[in-house]
């Protein structure tokens, strides 16, 4: 058996192992610190009938089975490491995966496990994905439960990406003082767990830890339920990620001998600041994306559905607005909710359109579109445009023909009842019939109308899951989860080009397991144009720039100020045009075509930005907000006053900034003085609201 290395990494990220004869494999530092006898073992799990060892309470770690592993090899190729290990009492074995990127400079690691059964059947309760102790020594706080701060995003439906920390001592985690009689710690725990099919429903699946040393970036790659935990031990802090446990999730997944599970993996990314950090996070998302053309095109989308038609579209309100959107610049005509709605019902209690409980076949309706809907699509090639359409695969209202036609088995059932969401049913992507529904539906209406987009929409959470006897029912909801990434794989395979954009309910499902998969993800449904300004400004953080899609939605009876304040909202991130734009002025309607003009200048370098906040990161009230993109070779700055007395403020810039340009909008109100001297801008905006775009350069010096 070859010895376990006491080291491995690359340039920017190392690892620290210690091999007990006695004990498991454990994880004792990172770039040269060390969590000491805080150290955990590489996998935490639980299994029925072996529970802890030596404590007790919620947390996921110090689990017998944990203790029992014993290394048994490992293997070592390029960037990925492989521990194996194995449990001489239950017979499991462990396969730990610890994964680095190709680029040496980039510290970013990604983890996920393997637990095979022996020769007895095991029911597997928890099995973590990724563990690290001695965060105190990592981050430069010995003082933890003050100099730690923990960052996170409350992320509720149209008030996403809201961005807060707190010492953890404020969020409930104190040194009680207990190890110096012996006690691992307080046995309390900081975490945050998400249930059911919308993972970022109230909180986003990542975070940060930032110290007076260091800042650790984190994130959980699964579009379902998933767990964190920070926590003491021994004087020291643990960070514990994972997808769906037993307690939290009703899972549990029955191994039979030889079957293997394998959990949802997760990334860290360490660097010595919170913008650093992100950076290096958002770059592992580029590089473990899906490749798609849209990823550095770009291209301008009109959706016709927020602030706009808002599900009641049909051939007479579409035309003009084609003609509009072409004229603005857009690129994509994406024809979103109820084009399929015969009933013409309009909205019931609560708003909810009378088609809701009655979707699933996804036919035209011909009272809509009385020539066809290719009278539509039609017109949109004509202008220049390529069509997209919207469709809610995952779901059939309860009313909907599909009902009958397709087996119970191929909806989420408990207890072998149908589960009913809200007047829907959730299709199970783990049943072929489901499968070969959806793919009809898609592939019917990609050839029929020759569309080019298609966005996905996602409205119902569907709870824990689904019957999967032998196992839990959070199990179910787990392989559903991965049925419906593959399914989304399988469509781009059969219809290369084909732009996808993700959503569920706005930004409901933002979470790296769907933004490696589609190239476009929606970001919100946010109506208001004031507070969508701190939607787009925060998201970033989470979604790289050129994939996050930010609504840009002008109305007529708008000022020049608030049209411009609308669109730069939308200059940063990925364009989505709506509003009524047939029903603007030539002037209002020229100064949206004119950010169109302006974007298309630079759109391509946001495939390659990182972002920072120059004003901190975004309060959803703040009067000021602040995003710069750095490129490379230039920083894009995007400056938003919405309220507040104060006309002017100042923001540091990049060290070496000898210029500033107005890129947007040209001759509206604003002003920029640079002191390049102090390293600061001043930004004077006299309206409320007001925005402006600006690109700051270094005479031809790249800023990073």
């Amino acid at each position: 058996m070859n010895p376990m290395p006491a080291t491995w990494g690359n340039a920017a990220l190392t690892l620290h192992f210690a091999t007990d004869p006695d004990g498991p494999v454990r994880l004792t530092g990172v770039n040269g610190t060390s969590a000491g006898r805080a150290a955990l073992p590489l996998v935490e799990i639980e299994l029925a009938g072996h529970g802890r060892s030596g404590t007790s309470g919620t947390r996921h770690v110090d689990g017998a089975v944990s203790r029992r592993m014993r290394y048994t090899g490992h293997a070592s190729t390029g960037g990925r490491l492989t521990v194996h290990m194995a449990d001489p009492v239950s017979g499991l074995r462990t396969a730990v995966h610890y994964r680095l990127p190709e680029a040496d400079d980039l510290p970013v690691l990604t983890a996920w496990a393997e637990v095979t059964a022996g020769e007895r059947d095991v029911r597997v309760e928890s099995v973590s994905t990724l563990v690290l102790s001695g965060l105190g020594a990592v981050l430069g706080a010995p003082r933890w439960e003050r100099d730690i701060e923990s960052w996170t995003a409350d992320n509720p439906w149209s008030g996403e990406y809201r961005w807060r920390g707190e010492p953890l001592a404020d969020a409930g985690l104190i040194d009680t003082g207990m190890t110096r009689y012996g006690q691992t710690g307080s046995k309390n725990r900081v975490s945050l767990t998400s249930t059911g099919s919308w993972p970022s429903a109230q909180k986003l699946p990542m975070g940060w830890l930032t110290g007076p040393g260091a800042t650790l970036a984190w994130q959980i790659e699964h579009n379902g339920s998933w767990h964190a935990e920070l926590a003491d031990r021994y004087d020291e802090v643990y960070l514990l990620l994972s997808g769906p446990a037993h307690r939290e999730h009703q899972w549990a997944v029955h191994l039979a001998p030889g079957e293997t599970f394998t959990t949802v993996p997760a990334t860290v990314a360490l660097a010595a600041d919170r913008d650093d950090a992100l950076a290096a996070l958002t770059r592992h998302r580029r590089a473990t994306r899906r490749p798609h053309p849209d990823n550095v095109a770009l291209p301008v989308v009109f959706n016709d559905f927020m602030n706009c038609l808002l599900g009641d579209p049909t051939t007479g309100k579409l035309l003009p607005l084609i003609a509009a959107a072409a004229e603005a610049g857009a690129e994509y005509f994406c024809v979103d909710a109820g084009w399929y709605d015969e009933e013409r019902a309009g909205p019931g209690a609560g708003g909810v359109p009378g088609w809701w409980d009655s979707v699933g076949a996804w036919e035209p309706s011909q009272s809509r579109f009385p020539g066809g809907l290719a009278e539509v699509t039609d017109a949109v090639r004509a202008a220049g445009m390529i069509p997209g359409l919207w469709l809610e695969p995952e779901v059939v209202g309860v009313r909907s023909g599909i009902v009958a036609t397709l087996p119970d088995e191929a909806f989420f059932r408990r207890d072998g009842r149908r589960v009913t969401e809200w007047g829907r049913h959730q299709l199970d992507l783990r049943h072929p019939a489901a499968v070969a529904h959806l793919d009809a539906a898609v592939d019917r209406l990609v050839e029929d109308f020759g569309l080019g987009y298609l966005k996905f929409d996602y409205n119902i959470d569907i709870g824990a899951g689904t019957d999967s006897a032998p196992h839990d029912p959070g199990h179910g909801l787990l392989e559903h989860n991965r049925a419906y990434l593959r399914w989304l794989r399988s469509v781009m395979d059969r219809h290369p080009g084909l732009v996808v954009e993700g959503c569920a309910a706005g930004g409901m499902r933002i979470d790296h397991a769907t933004l490696a998969t589609v190239p476009v993800q929606s970001l919100t449904d946010q109506q208001d144009f004031l507070l969508i300004a701190a939607v787009a400004a925060a998201a970033p953080a989470a979604v790289p720039p050129e994939q996050g899609a930010v609504w840009a939605y002008p109305e007529a009876e708008w000022s020049d100020d608030e049209v411009a304040f609308t669109m730069v909202s939308a200059l940063l991130g990925r364009m989505h045009l709506s509003g009524r734009l047939d029903e603007l002025d030539p002037r209002r309607l020229a100064l949206v075509a004119e950010a169109v003009a302006v974007y298309r200048t630079y759109r391509g370098s946001l495939a390659h930005a990182v972002p920072s906040w120059p004003l901190g990161l975004p309060g959803w009230r703040d009067d000021w907000l602040a995003l710069a993109l750095d490129t490379g070779t230039e920083t894009l700055l995007a400056v938003w006053r919405r309220g507040g007395e104060e006309h002017t403020r100042h923001l540091p810039v990049p060290a070496g900034t000898t210029g500033v340009d107005r890129l947007y909008p040209a001759d509206t109100g604003g002003d920029t003085v640079l002191d390049a001297a102090r390293g600061r801008l001043g930004v004077t905006l006299p309206g409320v609201p007001s925005a402006l775009l600006l690109r700051l350069t270094t005479g031809g010096a790249p800023l990073s």
